[in-house]
């Protein structure tokens, strides 16, 4: 009896356990047919996307032979088209490699001379990074067996790589390439001396969708390229391994085979050489798009009169940044940075209007940036709109609480963002109609009645200028150090709280004081006029007052005599 019933017990245990094995394999069974579903939707949608942007850059060509003039504008566009194209590609390739179909096929050519080439279009994206580059190949030319299209990728994203994680000022990447003494295999070091890659991150280093440092360097990260680097190098019949020192830089060591015997005969392909003049990695210069500007669309700085309202713009992306100053550079002076500390060092010294900023950038993101100027009375005035490519509710509440005026969602038409820009000036505007039109003596007696700290700004602002009426050499530098702030944050807050520029508010305040004059001296003469007001050119003076007051000074004299 005892005994049935340990048997009847063992029975139920190994049922259990064949029921939760049965279980565990269907659910991982789904799992993997889910998977292999989702793997062919990636697929579909990789390709169904890079056909659109293939009649893109037809059309792009077809305009360029038409309208010759925009050439700047097409090469922005193909830029951004091959990038378009190069991640489509990323993701159809991880796709394939995680469902087994990625295939191998290698040709017979120039093995070192391609490499070279390969490495060379990279070129203007490490001058972008301010990077020093050098290509080494051991010997310079050998000729062997590889698959140009993965052999491609992988020199592609190693050097990318490290370009991406090489931030310090002295920042070097090498690529040396050498091969063994049979001249069978070639290896491949890419060696940075950026960053590095911390202990604990070392372990699933070419996991797919690793979870990298790019967010301690403010940029963007995928989580797939060396993931499918690794990939590519297990299915090129080679193995890939790095050394890595924090704060030192790291090198990824790759060894591949380049004789016809490692592969199979369906991997060889005999019927077509290497090209070495055309790698697969076409990259446009940067730095010739960076620099080239349409004749005429940047106003020269002589122009740009003290009335011309200043933005600055920031933001880590070159073709974007371009853009945007280009399409707003006719109406306002453009100002320029790359990441959040270079803006700073401008906002500290420059006479600006409003800020544009990008929210995901090197050194110092946008919300940073934010949360600094609207920390810092002298310039908490200045409005910002934030550019995010996060599009969830929390991420646009994060941009408000860090002071953000409004923000904008990419990707955005640049119509959008300069209507966004028009709405705030056109409010300084309409802040400067308002002014212009109270009388001194009301912004005095308000500033009396409710001593806010702007009403006591432009109290003391008033009386400043005031006390120096006829000294004509009490300009915008003199005027800031009577306040005890720099040209730049006097201007940051006279925009914000009466809409004018220094120079406007000093000359406006004079003007007020020109009826107060004439009443006490009915017939002064207009020259003396002019001098008691701080102008030392009668003429200039009079052709002031007139877009004042619509009127010459004398008619003025005699107009308030009559009244009086």
């Amino acid at each position: 009896m005892y005994l049935s019933l340990k048997f009847f017990i063992l029975g139920l245990i190994i049922l259990a356990a064949l029921f939760y094995l049965g279980r565990w394999l269907y659910l991982r069974s789904v799992r993997m047919r889910n998977r292999l579903q989702m793997e062919r939707v990636y697929a579909n949608i990789t390709h169904e996307l890079l056909t659109p942007l293939t009649i893109i850059s037809a059309s792009v060509e077809h305009l360029q032979e038409e309208e010759p003039k925009y050439s700047h504008d097409y090469e922005l566009m193909q830029l951004n088209i091959q990038r378009m194209v190069r991640l489509l590609q990323t993701i159809l390739e991880t796709s394939k490699a995680q469902s087994g179909e990625l295939k191998l096929l290698v040709s017979h050519g120039d093995v070192m001379k391609y490499i070279r080439e390969t490495a060379l279009t990279i070129e203007p994206l490490m001058q972008k990074h301010g990077l020093e580059f050098t290509i080494k190949c051991n010997p310079e030319s050998m000729m062997g067996w590889i698959d140009t299209d993965k052999l491609d990728k992988i020199i592609f994203n190693l050097l990318t790589n490290a370009a991406k994680y090489t931030t310090r000022n002295d920042g070097r990447v090498e690529l040396d390439v050498r091969t063994n003494k049979r001249f069978d295999h070639i290896t491949i070091r890419v060696k940075d001396n950026g960053i590095g890659i911390p202990k604990d991150r070392q372990k699933g280093l070419f996991r797919r969708f690793y979870d990298g440092q790019y967010r301690n360097i403010n940029t963007f990260g995928t989580g797939i390229g060396l993931s499918l680097t690794h990939d590519l190098v297990l299915l090129h019949h080679g193995n890939i391994s790095f050394e890595t020192q924090e704060n030192k830089g790291t090198t990824f060591t790759v060894t591949l085979p380049i004789y016809k015997e490692a592969f199979y005969s369906s991997q060889i392909d005999e019927n077509n050489n290497i090209n070495v003049n055309v790698p697969k990695s076409v990259l446009l210069d940067f730095t010739h798009i960076q620099e080239t500007l349409p004749e005429g669309e940047e106003p020269k700085e002589e122009e740009a009169d003290d009335n011309t309202y200043k933005v600055l713009l920031v933001e880590d992306n070159v073709e974007l940044l371009m853009l945007m100053r280009q399409a707003l550079c006719r109406q306002y002076r453009i100002y320029t940075a790359q990441n959040g500390r270079e803006a700073l060092n401008i906002i500290r010294s420059t006479e600006l209007d409003l800020i544009v900023s990008d929210v995901m950038m090197p050194e110092m993101d946008g919300y940073e940036l934010t949360r600094k100027v609207k920390s810092n009375p002298d310039y908490s005035y200045l409005p910002i709109i934030l550019l995010t490519a996060k599009i969830q509710e929390s991420d646009h509440q994060e941009a408000l609480k860090a002071g953000a005026d409004d923000y904008i969602t990419k990707p955005f038409r640049l119509s959008n963002l300069q209507l966004r820009i028009n709405n705030i000036i056109e409010n300084r505007k309409r802040i400067l109609l308002e002014f212009k039109q109270r009388p001194i003596t009301e912004t005095q007696k308000k500033a009396a009645e409710a001593p806010t700290p702007d009403n006591k700004f432009l109290e003391r602002a008033i009386q400043c200028v005031t006390e120096h009426l006829d000294d004509a050499d009490f300009d915008r530098d003199a005027f800031a150090r009577e306040m005890g702030a720099s040209p730049s944050t006097l201007y940051n807050k006279l925009r914000a709280t009466t809409g004018m520029n220094v120079s406007n508010f000093i000359r406006h305040i004079r003007m007020k004081a020109i009826d107060d004059i004439i009443r006490q001296e009915p017939d002064i003469r207009v020259s003396s006029l002019a001098y008691r007001v701080g102008f030392k050119d009668p003429k200039y003076f009079a052709t002031t007052f007139k877009k004042e007051f619509g009127m010459q000074p004398k008619e003025y004299i005699e107009k308030l005599s009559v009244e009086r």
